[in-house]
């Protein structure tokens, strides 16, 4: 049913997706200037064409980022919608029913997503709606850096220092004040509940739940943790995963609740101890190379199914053992730094960045697992789990993606673990075993493992070299 409205009050839908958050949210200001009234909507469309459905830890922070968002949309005075869907014609339905005027929304990277999204503004606009997306969740738009020759950066070095040199990121928008917006009544909406996004049969979340706090407030209060406390000395223990040097704001970012605007400002013209300014520089290429990541996506949309660099089409990858497959998923492969990560993973839908390394080393290095067989784990177990950045990392290891580590650089695992936990605190955490006869033997053999490994990729090299 279509409501009834002056044309002066015809609403404007902001439409959030990846940017769950009021404050440097340039689509929600934009809505604010335009003074009508404003309906929030979040659409979860997980059918539309190449759209990727989120894994099961993903879906749990959804479903507490949504309940965050909604309680701060009610407090600004515009309406919280909940739809679930192909997104062209589910917003187009409620643009309709609302008689809206405008329809604004922050621009997405993915390549099925900018397909809807453009598809999306022109049958909108063909209706006379005023339609608008803003930059709003990286702080380089991907056409905007590229090389001499206008090409895409495919290493990270150049990217970054032309990203440095370029114009400084715009300062963040603040959040609309309290009670400033408008909503409309009458407007159906889902159930949060009925998505089932949360485990239930069985609830495996018990340790995610003691991790985490999603929501825009929470993703603030860690920022200003990691600036205060732990930045001075993030360049000495950012290695260290017994330690909690890390920034740890990877799932806020993923999720939007916090913008790379926003971490910028406080750790590069924030107040901050003389050693954590120091640190900046490092800390900020790490969100470099988030940045990095969604250009290669943009670049190549398909980055967590083919590999990036076409030579390792030849790598002949062997068919995995399900038993040792499940092993490595289980943390119960007898290499402890691996399965000290693997626990850690999913215990708390996270793992130390490191550690992240060191186990997609093993998997695709020594046991010859093909990647995407890990890319698709961490998907499904990682809160962080971003579209960009896992294919992207994941391919980086596997020594397939850009700017990639070379094949034959191998993490050993024990050798990691005497540097960065000589001490053992973090494999004794998640390995309460270790040590005793209840702990497995290695599943793989590292040194033979490794000349197998190497073996293999003269075939990508003899393909390459004949191409």
């Amino acid at each position: 049913m279509t409501l009834s409205l002056d044309s002066t009050e015809q609403p404007t839908i902001v439409w959030l997706r990846d940017d769950l958050r009021i404050a440097d949210n340039p689509a929600l200001n934009a809505a604010a200037e335009r003074g009508a009234p404003v309906v929030v909507l979040f659409l979860l469309d997980e059918i539309s064409s190449g759209i990727r459905p989120l894994g099961a830890a993903s879906r749990w922070w959804l479903h507490h980022s949504l309940e965050a968002l909604a309680a701060v949309v009610g407090q600004l005075g515009a309406t919280f919608v909940l739809r679930r869907g192909a997104a062209e014609p589910e917003l187009t339905r409620l643009a309709a029913d609302l008689a809206a005027g405008a329809v604004f929304w922050n621009r997405r990277y993915g390549g099925p997503q900018r397909t809807v999204d453009t598809a999306l503004k022109t049958s909108l606009r063909a209706t006379g709606l005023t339609v608008q997306s803003f930059h709003a969740n990286l702080l380089h738009e991907p056409w905007t850096v590229t090389t001499g020759s206008g090409t895409p950066f495919r290493v990270f070095t150049p990217f970054w220092k032309s990203c440095l040199a370029g114009a400084p990121p715009r300062e963040p928008l603040p959040a609309p004040a309290p009670t400033s917006l408008t909503g409309v009544s009458g407007v159906t909406s889902d159930e949060l509940a009925d998505w089932m996004l949360l485990p239930s049969k069985p609830d495996w979340a018990s340790g995610i739940r003691a991790t985490w706090s999603p929501g825009e407030k929470a993703a603030h209060a860690q920022l200003e943790h990691f600036a205060v406390h732990d930045l001075a000395h993030y360049d000495t223990a950012r290695d260290a995963p017994g330690g909690d040097a890390t920034s740890r704001l990877s799932p806020y970012l993923r999720f939007g609740e916090i913008s790379p605007f926003q971490v910028w400002q406080r750790v590069q013209r924030g107040e901050l101890a003389a050693a954590a300014r120091r640190n900046a520089p490092k800390f900020l290429s790490e969100i470099g190379w988030r940045e990095f990541n969604w250009n290669i996506l943009f670049h190549a949309p398909d980055l967590h199914e083919k590999n990036f660099r076409a030579d390792f089409d030849a790598f002949p990858w062997p068919e995995p053992d399900p038993r040792d497959l499940a092993a490595w998923q289980q943390g119960r492969t007898g290499i402890p730094l691996v399965d000290a990560g693997m626990r850690e993973l999913w215990q708390t839908g996270y793992m130390h960045n490191r550690v992240r390394m060191v186990v997609a080393s093993f998997l695709i290095k020594n046991m010859l697992v093909d990647w995407r067989a890990g890319e698709r784990w961490f998907w499904d177990t990682l809160v962080d789990a971003d579209e960009a950045s896992n294919p992207g990392n994941w391919q980086w290891v596997a020594g397939s993606g850009a700017d990639a580590a070379p094949y034959f650089r191998i993490f050993n695992p024990l050798l990691q673990a005497e540097k960065f936990d000589s001490k053992g605190v973090y494999q004794r955490r998640y390995i309460p075993e270790l040590g005793t006869p209840a702990y497995p033997q290695p599943i793989v053999d590292l040194k033979k493992s490794r000349n197998d490994a190497l073996a293999a990729y003269e075939l990508v090299k003899r393909a390459g070299n004949s191409a």
